[in-house]
């Protein structure tokens, strides 16, 4: 009884320093969620069209901009209700980490740093009346930011929209990766006789997102899946890499893209570059120089273009339907209106547009916030935005990844410990940000789980 008792008295008392803990680091609202005042009733209202990181950006650093001011409102309609912390998500394909520890709550980030939020999808824009419809309702607005993001662009080719996989989001890695976990069930049903094509597994773009891709379906095959699928030899799995250009992760220095390449290729990853598809079917990719590869799953990461509502808000739009904008994020001949982000066209100092990369929309987001109060305040000129990147990080698998930073090149589990370093210390929620260290630390020990989730196949 007195075991039990002080049993129950030490798990009071966790609970009880738990809860001082949260609060003493909890940061107070700008208002109650009772007394805040309507967003309509604000003289300023700034409506931000787009919750990803461009338009989470500009929310949050308006807010803190305008913490002590009683005239500035600010709304974000997005058709999410989360942020998903996109560097994040190839993760998601070998389960190191749950879909739901990096889906981050905009909701609650937002209401607690004082903005308004719906969940809507934008409709159309009125821009002499100033408001824009979305979700049947009108939201009237003085300022509108335009951050409504991008989409897979297919280039044209026949057969890849309607065969192929996408990876732009947690749902896109939970398909591929419960498509490879139904090619294993297939298999064991059939005692191992299936044709190649069904446990053939292309990437077409050898970008950082085709690499990291290819690197944890890997990931996915050999350290989670052949241990429970004893009768399936796993090297019967193929994954190929395709890229168009002369070599995969252009973006990278030379050195790191052979690094990189040599990793993949040790891990039995098959990569073709200066080769293209030139149609996809149901059960083969055709590639430009005539080759054939039988497959029945093939995933596009070659490209994005901008959302393709923007061709219907009367707004000016480059050839690929990019938001034309100045170098201060103003959309061209749209008075008030602002664009960032993946669906903007936003020029840079080398005469070639702004990459639509999260670093990049980030650093528009905090540049637009000052630009959009100095235009409420009428006062000092506004800020051209310049793009200072940073470096590109990408992963090859749990110990293995990449790196290039401010000029320093490094590769190998340091570089992959400095990866998770980093993307840990962005992620916007502490809640997310335990849940993803104790996914990592549970993965160290235990090998992921390999239940399928039915209906995202």
């Amino acid at each position: 009884m007195g075991k039990l008792l002080k049993a129950g008295l030490a798990a009071g008392g966790t609970v009880a320093a738990a809860r001082l803990l949260r609060r003493a680091f909890r940061s107070e609202p700008r208002y109650a969620p009772w007394e805040k005042p309507p967003y309509r009733d604000f003289p300023n209202k700034v409506l931000i069209a787009g919750g990803g990181f461009a338009g989470y950006t500009v929310a949050r650093d308006l807010c803190e901009l305008t913490r002590d001011r009683e005239d500035v409102g600010v709304m974000v309609i997005s058709r999410e209700n989360f942020l998903t912390f996109w560097p994040m998500v190839p993760e998601v394909i070998a389960n190191d980490i749950d879909a739901q520890n990096i889906a981050q709550p905009l909701r609650r980030s937002l209401i607690r740093a004082g903005a308004s939020f719906r969940r809507a999808e934008v409709e159309s824009v009125d821009f002499d009346r100033r408001c824009v419809r979305a979700g049947g309702q009108e939201f009237p607005y003085d300022h509108l930011v335009l951050a409504l993001g991008g989409q897979p662009n297919f280039f044209g080719i026949p057969g890849v929209e309607e065969h192929s996989l996408t990876m732009k989001g947690l749902s896109d890695a939970m398909r591929i990766r419960n498509r490879m976990i139904e090619r294993f069930e297939e298999a064991t049903l059939a005692r191992g006789d299936v044709p190649d094509s069904r446990l053939t597994f292309v990437i077409i773009g050898g970008g950082a997102t085709g690499v990291e891709t290819a690197a944890q379906l890997h990931s996915l095959v050999h350290h989670a899946l052949a241990p429970d699928y004893p009768n399936i030899n796993p090297h019967r799995v193929r994954i190929i890499l395709i890229e168009a250009a002369d070599e995969i992760l252009q973006e990278l220095d030379p050195a790191l893209r052979r690094v990189a390449r040599a990793k993949l290729v040790e891990r039995r990853i098959e990569v073709l570059t200066k080769t293209a598809a030139q149609e996809v079917t149901g059960d083969r990719v055709i590639l430009n120089n005539g080759d054939v590869i039988r497959s029945e799953n093939v995933i596009w990461t070659a490209g994005g273009r901008p959302n393709a509502k923007l061709r219907d808000l009367d707004l000016p739009l480059t050839k690929l339907d990019g938001v034309i904008v100045d170098r201060y994020l103003r959309v061209q001949d749209r008075e008030n209106v602002w664009a960032l982000g993946d669906c903007a066209a936003i020029p840079g100092r080398d005469g070639k547009y702004v990459p639509p990369t999260a670093q990049a929309a980030t650093q528009e987001g905090h540049v637009l916030a000052r630009n959009i109060l100095a235009a409420i305040d009428g006062a000092g000129e506004l800020e051209e935005f310049e793009y200072r990147p940073l470096g590109q990080l990408v992963e090859l698998g749990a110990n293995f990844a990449v790196n290039e930073v401010m000029g320093v090149k490094f590769s190998g589990l340091l570089a992959a410990l400095f990866w998770r370093a980093v993307y840990l210390t962005k992620l916007k929620s502490p809640q997310n940000r335990l849940r993803v260290v104790l996914d990592w630390v549970l993965h160290a020990f235990y090998r992921p789980a390999t239940t399928q989730i039915r209906g995202l196949g």
